[in-house]
């Protein structure tokens, strides 16, 4: 009889491929509530590395990290309609604390506008207290009915940036900014995914902003996920909580604002755009594990040769795990590692020793090979960096081989059934072929300009909208 396979087919049961993949790697668990997760040590490892990437990224731009409450008075929300609009079906109330019923109910965040602008109405006082860039880690919980993990839970972990400016033109570049080289430098050079930057239509964009920045990857499977937002909020929030400055002229003036955020939903997009048959496939640069070394016996040779390779690789600046559990079998070991999707395992037996050489097994483009153990520092990092352009060109061609340019709203919707996205002419589609989208659960991911740059008017001539179904 065959082997039944580690994991169910992508081309079988993508769904159930992805949850296979989720707990066999060891990335997560369901928590005790429903639509509630469990992170584990290894995908919490994989967002700690996203965390660290991001917030360099971030504090670049000059904003600082700060910490809000994570319970916020009801009343709040009622202060901006449109934004407890969009949020109202998503919230967690809490009524009672203490064993006494709250004289006002509190809402567990869903998002943190609400709160920040409240002290951005005590902070800023005088253009020399602007522009006011903040950032946070935080939880927030939104009550998800069809949860799945990683990529809808009620509760999941991200940064929410939040800042107030002198001028319109102020925020918007900042949001753009944020846009472009926070988040879209991280995805294509860190996470090694081609993402399509673009702006939201009116009915996709966030609660209460007045533009809503993108971007949005395409996974294995064709469906689209967005992966990171950028809003400017205009005056909307400012005007609810009476966030004023003096300006230099002498005059009170509203704040200009942008919110910008991202979650562990990145993750999600790790193991479904990257991911095949056999597990994860994780892009070196995020890798917390670039490279492992297995030992194959527990001969003392073997052993201290192992120990020391590690120690050769870590000094060169790779990040290596050494594993020498020799009383685990290697064949299972090996699959483990693979499942994980460590971009190099070094493998080296009683054999290897006596030919002075190590089995490199690359999981990115597969295959192994034997390597001197002398020049495994002089080639691993070269692997590494070739593996991580494979991913992302990889990435690319996915997204090229599997859009169509279509003309009529018939034509997008058959595209984006069929596992593919569409490109169809914004003057063409319009807000009543994005209705029409609407009713075979297509939506209009983004618009792009003719030239793949983001738009700086929604309805600007040669607008594209890109349409798919979604995650």
């Amino acid at each position: 009889m065959a082997k039944a396979p580690v994991l169910t087919p992508r081309a079988d049961d993508f769904p159930r491929w992805y949850q296979d993949l989720i707990n066999k790697a060891e990335l997560a668990d369901n928590g005790p509530v429903r639509g509630t997760m469990v992170i584990r040590p290894y995908g919490y490892g994989l967002w700690e590395r996203m965390q660290a990437e991001m917030d360099a990224r971030i504090k670049e731009t000059g904003t600082q990290n700060a910490y809000f409450p994570l319970l916020i008075p009801q009343s709040y929300l009622a202060r901006e309609a449109d934004h407890v609009e969009g949020f109202a079906p998503e919230l967690a109330v809490v009524t009672h604390g203490g064993g006494k019923e709250l004289e006002e109910p509190a809402v567990v965040r869903p998002t943190s506008e609400m709160i920040v602008n409240d002290y951005f109405s005590k902070w800023v006082q005088s253009y020399r207290d602007l522009p006011l860039l903040i950032n946070q880690w935080a939880n927030v919980v939104r009550w998800e009915l069809r949860p799945r993990l990683f990529l809808r839970t009620s509760e999941f972990l991200w940064q929410e940036g939040h800042t107030a400016h002198a001028t319109y033109e102020d925020a918007r570049d900042f949001a753009a900014h944020i846009h472009r080289r926070v988040y879209e430098d991280f995805m294509v050079n860190v996470l090694a995914m081609d993402v399509v930057p673009g702006r939201k239509t009116v009915k996709e964009r966030f609660a209460g902003a007045i533009n809503t920045l993108t971007l949005e990857g395409m996974m294995g499977d064709g469906k689209a996920l967005q992966m990171a937002t950028s809003h400017e909020l205009g005056q909307n929030f400012a005007k609810a909580f009476h966030t004023s400055y003096l300006s230099k002229e002498g005059t009170q003036e509203l704040v200009w604002q942008t919110s910008w955020g991202s979650t562990t939903r990145m993750i999600g997009a790790l193991v479904m755009m990257h991911g095949d048959d056999d597990g994860l496939r994780v892009p070196p640069r995020l890798a917390q594990i670039q490279v492992v070394v297995l030992a194959i016996k527990g001969d003392e040779a073997v052993l201290a040769a192992v120990r020391e390779v590690g120690d050769r690789l870590r000094a060169a600046g790779v990040r290596v795990r050494v594993d020498d559990r020799t009383d685990v079998p290697f064949g299972r070991r090996a699959v483990d590692w693979e499942l994980k999707g460590v971009p190099v395992r070094v493998e080296i037996g009683p054999r290897d020793l006596e030919n002075g050489t190590a089995m490199v097994a690359r999981r990115i483009p597969g295959g192994k090979a034997p390597v001197a153990v002398g020049r495994l520092v002089e080639l691993v990092p070269g692997m590494l960096e070739a593996d991580q352009a494979l991913l992302l060109r990889q990435s690319r061609e996915r997204r090229e081989s599997r859009t169509t340019e279509v003309s009529t709203v018939e034509e997008a919707v058959e595209a984006a059934v069929s596992g593919g996205w569409a490109r169809i002419p914004w003057a063409t589609l319009g807000e009543e072929g994005e209705a029409r989208l609407a009713e075979h659960a297509v939506t209009v991911r983004c618009l792009v300009a003719e030239d793949g740059s983001v738009p700086d008017d929604g309805d600007a001539p040669g607008n594209v909208a890109v349409v798919a179904r979604a995650y």
